[in-house]
């Protein structure tokens, strides 16, 4: 059951509990409760089974223990004698109803619930044991619910315990359609937001098409979601979406006509079962597919991949390329482009699938490649500021000095530079990817890449657009030396993740080691002018990364190392989050990571201003913020249930009210409206 369900149940049933008369009145007694004893003489020291039999009227239902989506379970009152002791009310194999999504385990018809007295040792005979007890229920049809309250009584008496036939009969009948103890422990994995719950069934039982999984444990299960039952020999099974990441997964299997069984999950590996198309939503898999396409689109405009893309489609105009030529640079860059965006994808499902809590841009988490991608954007824009001149070993001269060789590295370069951004769109299509199975996620991966190409693809194949290219020139080596800047402003916003993921020693080692490949690259620039060659400059530069690289991995971050967060924040946790709102405070949750550019923007120019900062003053907003700089698996888990890959994620939780996920890019007008929403 959802918390507003439940909030909102509770108090209609909290309201009748006020009003027992109310409850009794006419025409809302539409559910009746026998209480019935195994026998009305239970002996001292011994147990006696109490039976609720319950009798909806025609169309209308009750609730199994775990109502589902919505609803509410029995909530009994005992009084009861002295020394006598009730136990918990136990369930019958529910079924299901699904109502506008909303799935619902109940009851329709009659059913009986058990409940069982432990008899103090030590009454004489004869002892009377007056019973009574106050149930409080939920029943519905399926447009309407009312909360009723049965005051239930009955009389037993010491004797000897006999149970007559016909009560012994009534009983077996009711207990065989409770779920029985299975026995063997089951097992369960969760793995890119779906459950695997394998279950010890023998190869020779039967089984029904409604064989089904009723989850007790809370949460554990998304409800609605379709469950697909599949037997491995003596194992059945069940693969559906999570709700979330239990300890422990305790429920019910139904096999069939009111048959079930008790189980208990522990977490342990289970085999992914075939997958086929059936459970596939394909529309859904081609709006993320768009949305990818879209996201990869926008990315060409961020610093770090602009120059690139810009100095890309001059060098094509200046070239004079023929129609061929230009195709073919245009189609090498694509492939460069997609294939270094499918290994990184492929990498995260890899990982994921591993049991690692990784998203996009994951390895960016890693000081070490902070530090290459550092260094990287170094070299690029020196060379772009006229420093030293790209004239590679002749080893690779061939493949990236130019021609088709040369855009297919270029289109590698820039997708592994574009990590770090991300944009409208990009975030909920990679969600999507997360959580479709591994061939769809590489369709979506497929159109992030060709979305990042599609610029290029398209000056490669529409001579008009070439043709509007501004003619070569002067001007260009004036133009290469002004892209110079956003790339030394990547360099710097390199500088500040890696000092966030290794604290200051680690931003000195590496601005230190920047300094060390400038100056090799200064003495190559001196070189080029003379006349003389390379000489040993490349080698000298790859050795300066991998001497950094090696040093980087040995420093640790300070413990004292933190986000920056707004004025006020808190860390987020679940547990500070559950505070919170208990407290009934709205709370504004943000994750963010140092190197995520997007999460920096909406953080300067919408979260931390002193507007926003006023109007959630106003509104007692709590701010809490979740740092994924270094990937944290425990925000992963967090941030994957809200059909997210990585950051940034930003939630809203109003007083009271459902939680909402907020757009991917902030304005600060948005933010201020969120209080008085």
């Amino acid at each position: 059951m959802s918390k507003f369900g439940f909030v909102l149940m509770t108090l209609l049933v909290g309201f009748a509990a006020a009003m027992p008369g109310a409850a009794q009145q006419a025409g809302q007694d539409n559910l009746t409760v026998e209480l019935v004893a195994e026998t009305d003489s239970p002996a001292a020291g011994s147990e006696v089974t109490i039976a609720f039999v319950a009798t909806p009227d025609p169309g209308w239902h009750g609730y199994w223990k775990n109502p589902g989506d919505a609803g509410l379970d029995t909530r009994l009152d005992w009084k009861l004698p002295a020394g006598l002791t009730a136990g918990e009310l136990r369930y019958p194999v529910p079924t299901r109803l699904l109502i506008s999504g909303i799935m619902n385990y109940v009851y329709k018809g009659s059913y009986t619930q058990l409940a069982t007295l432990k008899i103090p040792a030590g009454l004489a005979t004869g002892t009377a044991l007056p019973i009574t007890v106050r149930a409080d229920y939920l029943v519905c049809t399926d447009e309407v619910c009312v909360p009723e309250t049965e005051n239930l009584a009955i009389r037993l008496t010491v004797g000897d315990g006999v149970i007559s036939g016909e009560r012994r009969a009534r009983f077996d009948a009711w207990r065989r359609v409770f779920p029985k103890p299975l026995g063997s422990e089951a097992k369960f994995s969760i793995a890119d937001g779906v459950a695997r719950i394998a279950i010890p069934y023998p190869a020779s039982a039967a089984i029904s098409d409604e064989t089904y999984f009723y989850p007790l444990t809370t949460g554990a299960l998304n409800y609605a979601a379709p469950q697909k039952v599949t037997r491995d020999g003596d194992l059945l099974v069940i693969e559906t979406k999570a709700g979330g990441t239990p300890q422990r997964i305790e429920g019910v299997l139904a096999v069939g006509a009111g048959q079930g069984f008790s189980v208990t999950a522990v977490s342990g590996a289970v085999a992914v079962a075939a997958t086929g198309e059936a459970g596939i939503d394909w529309s859904a898999a081609l709006i993320a597919f768009g949305g990818a396409l879209l996201g990869g689109l926008i990315l060409n405009v961020m610093p770090c991949v602009f120059p690139i893309l810009s100095l890309k489609a001059l060098s094509l105009a200046k070239s004079g390329a023929s129609e061929g030529q230009a195709r073919g640079e245009a189609l090498a860059y694509t492939a460069g482009v997609v294939l270094v965006v499918l290994a990184l994808g492929g990498l995260m499902l890899g990982l994921r699938a591993g049991g690692a809590s990784v998203g996009w841009a994951f390895q960016l988490t890693d000081p070490r490649v902070i530090l290459l991608l550092l260094l990287l954007v170094l070299g690029i824009a020196l060379n772009l500021a006229g420093l030293f001149e790209m004239m590679t070993p002749r080893f690779a001269g061939r493949l990236a000095s130019g021609g088709s060789g040369g855009a297919f590295m270029t289109g590698a370069l820039a997708a592994f530079i574009a990590t770090p951004c991300t944009g409208p769109f990009m975030g909920a299509a990679l969600g999507a990817a997360l959580v479709l199975p591994w061939y769809v996620a590489i369709l979506i991966f497929l159109g992030l890449g060709l979305g990042l190409a599609l610029p290029f693809l398209l000056l490669g194949f529409v001579p008009a657009l070439r043709r509007m290219l501004p003619k070569p020139g002067a001007w260009m080596d004036t133009f290469r030396k002004i892209l110079s800047v956003p790339m030394f402003l990547t360099a710097i916003a390199l500088a500040w993740v890696l000092g966030g993921l290794t604290g200051v020693n680690g931003m000195a080692l590496g601005l230190t080691l920047a300094l060390a490949l400038a100056v090799v690259l200064w003495v190559l620039g001196r070189r080029q002018v003379r006349g003389a060659g390379n000489g040993a400059a490349w080698a000298v530069a790859v050795l300066v990364t991998a001497a950094g690289v090696w040093l980087v991995s040995g420093i640790e971050k300070p413990a004292a190392a933190a986000a920056t967060a707004a004025k006020g924040a808190e860390p987020f946790s679940e547990t500070r989050l559950a505070a919170l709102r208990a407290e009934g405070r709205p709370v504004f949750a943000y994750f963010t990571a140092d190197w995520c550019v997007t999460c920096k923007v909406n953080e300067k120019t919408a979260i931390e201003t002193d507007a926003v900062a006023s109007a959630f003053k106003d509104g007692n907003v709590a701010v809490l913020v979740g740092d994924w700089t270094d990937g944290d698996p425990a925000l992963g888990r967090f941030i994957e249930q809200h059909n997210r890959a990585g950051v940034p994620l930003y939630l809203w939780y109003p007083k009271g009210g459902e939680p909402r996920v907020l757009p991917q890019v902030l304005t600060q007008g948005m933010l201020t409206a969120l209080p008085g929403g």
